[in-house]
């Protein structure tokens, strides 16, 4: 058996009834994608006329990030972030649940803030938008919860379709990052969505590629080592990114909650700080991205353009702006190969392609370091350029930047933006043998929630023996152990609290479970933490108290075994 939330998408979304279902989808959802990139378009015009003065540069996008950050905050707190990781998580552990509010929030918030020149793209905020568009119309004509979380995916594609004009890179992203599964059974609806919402793409906009790529080819065969050293410096460039972005990310959510509203406006401001230098550091940048490609800037503006925006998106993003990684990681690839080829050229001008040709490349490279996608990303510039004598650097570069990027930081960049923010989502990879036996089969309802401001004595009381949930209001803030309790007691310290207690328990990491872990994971983690019992928590939020297990409860469950569970 596959993993169950697999086996129901694959079952579901490969049924001919549902294929017109994913037809009006996807030209729902181009239609919104294109109302999406023409209002921010118009937004970005409108704020940022010919004669606006300089000194107005770093003003406008951190006013809008300010704007944006309000409404994040009071009106539509789920648009938060890229919209990438939060749609897995709504696919994975949400039965594909986005709220119509949450797509409206993520249009209006990313246009603005976008608009206003924030230093993020619209392509992963469009998989939130599509994301949430489909689930509502899907809940509307009166789907069931499964339909619903097997037919999401389709929005997916449909949204990247018509925000990258990529129509087969968008199902395999939605493929290789949203579901982890190339399964072949997956394919008809979402391609379906994929070309409808392309159609509707070029029905509005015409067949407009996102970037005009000239013409290039292999000059000579010792460029695959420069192509792979290429690779090796975009692996570098991405782990760099995302552990920056990481690690500022971690530093902005540890302020005080007051300062909340005002946290986007500082990357707003960062990017126009900075974009007094060069405007094309706002926005997604892609104005820049295209001279890069023809050729038109020199190595040194592309190198310096290349830090700026690294500084910019990362500052933008970690400051809670809503929008996406997408776009920047293609321009921090455009420039990194763009200044890295200009370099070569000028030192073996007859066995080198131009600069644009490493620009180009060096997209896909940085694309599959940072979002982990190499397939995606081989297809992706491979449809931009339609051109195939590229296709073999591009593979060279982007599965050795993958592989550079993998090795420095295992975890990729939505799992680890889903783990900061509390959701704990599994790595589905294909088929999988499904346990016999999940933590759910076992757990049983939670026991006695202790405040933290219970003593140490009174808790003794309360649980005479065994470990002690501490929480409140049915979510849970920590775990104590027993022998921390007799230890508390030993030392004359009945009077102290649990949570001044618990928090030398255990300081960087909360012991649990989720439902859907097998049941063998119970034993490792009760003898890793030298616990009695566990608690078993939400996958999307990890404070949320679902129930607890103990060895009792284990061996109760495998005494008495469920029957075969249906997916």
């Amino acid at each position: 058996m596959t993993s169950s939330w697999q086996e129901r998408i694959r079952r579901v979304i490969a049924d001919p009834s549902h294929l017109a279902i994913a037809l009006i989808i996807g030209a729902v959802v181009g239609s919104t994608i294109v109302a999406f990139m023409a209002f921010t378009d118009w937004m970005h015009a409108l704020l940022f006329s010919q004669s606006m003065p300089v000194w107005l540069r770093p003003l406008t996008p951190a006013l809008a990030a300010l704007i944006a950050g309000y409404l994040l905050m009071k009106v539509f707190p789920d648009a938060r972030g890229s919209g990438v990781p939060q749609t897995k998580a709504s696919l994975i552990a949400g039965e594909g649940y986005i709220s119509l509010r949450t797509a409206t929030g993520k249009f209006l918030c990313c246009a603005i803030s976008l608009g206003g020149g924030v230093a993020l793209g619209r392509e992963g905020p469009s998989v939130q938008i599509g994301a949430g568009v489909a689930s509502f119309l899907l809940r509307r004509v009166g789907l069931g919860k499964r339909d619903v979380q097997a037919l999401v995916p389709v929005g997916v594609a449909a949204a990247l379709a018509a925000a990258f004009n990529t129509p087969v890179a968008a199902v395999l992203f939605t493929l290789e990052e949203l579901l982890g599964d190339m399964n072949a059974g997956l394919l008809g609806s979402v391609v379906i969505g994929a070309a409808t919402s392309w159609m509707v793409l070029h029905l509005w906009l015409g067949d407009t590629p996102l970037f005009r790529v000239p013409a290039y080819s292999l000059v000579h065969p010792t460029e695959f080592l420069f192509y792979a050293i290429l690779g090796v410096a975009g692996g570098l460039i991405s782990v760099a990114f995302t552990t920056a972005l990481l690690r500022l990310r971690l530093q902005y959510r540890r302020l005080p909650g007051w300062t909340l509203p005002f946290q986007p406006a500082t990357g707003g401001l960062t990017a126009g700080l900075l974009a007094l230098y060069s405007a094309e550091v706002l926005g997604a940048g892609y104005a820049a991205v295209e001279l890069a490609l023809h050729g038109q800037l020199t190595t040194t503006q592309m190198f310096v353009l290349l830090v700026l925006k690294f500084v910019a998106t990362v500052f933008c993003y970690s400051s809670g702006n809503a929008g996406g990684i997408f776009g920047p990681s293609l321009f921090l690839g455009a420039m990194l190969g763009g200044s890295f080829g200009s370099a070569l050229h000028t030192w073996f001008p007859a066995t080198t392609a131009p600069a644009g040709a490493y620009a180009l490349v060096g997209m896909a490279t940085t694309f599959a370091g940072v979002i982990r996608s190499p397939i995606t990303a081989v297809v992706m510039i491979f449809e931009l350029t339609r051109d195939y004598n590229i296709i073999v650097p591009l593979m060279i570069s982007s599965l050795v930047a993958y592989g550079v990027a993998r090795a420095l930081a295992h975890t990729p960049i939505y799992d680890a933006l889903a783990s900061q923010d509390g959701v704990h989502l599994p790595h589905p990879k294909g088929h999988r043998q499904e346990p016999d036996l999940l933590v759910a089969d076992a757990m049983q309802h939670p026991g006695l929630l202790l405040s933290p401001e219970t003593t140490v004595a009174a808790a003794r009381l309360l649980v005479p023996e065994g470990d002690c949930l501490i929480g409140h209001d049915g979510r849970l803030s920590s775990v104590l152990p027993r022998r921390a309790l007799d230890e508390a007691l030993r030392h004359g310290q009945g009077d102290e609290t649990l949570g001044s207690i618990a928090v030398s328990q255990f300081p960087n990491y909360l012991p649990h479970l989720h439902p859907d872990h097998p049941a063998d994971l119970v034993l490792h983690r009760l003898s890793r933490f030298d616990l009695s019992l566990l608690p078993v928590v939400d996958r999307r939020d990890v404070t949320r108290l679902l129930g607890q297990v103990t060895v009792k409860d284990l061996m109760r469950a495998y005494r008495n075994p469920p029957g075969l569970r249906t997916s």
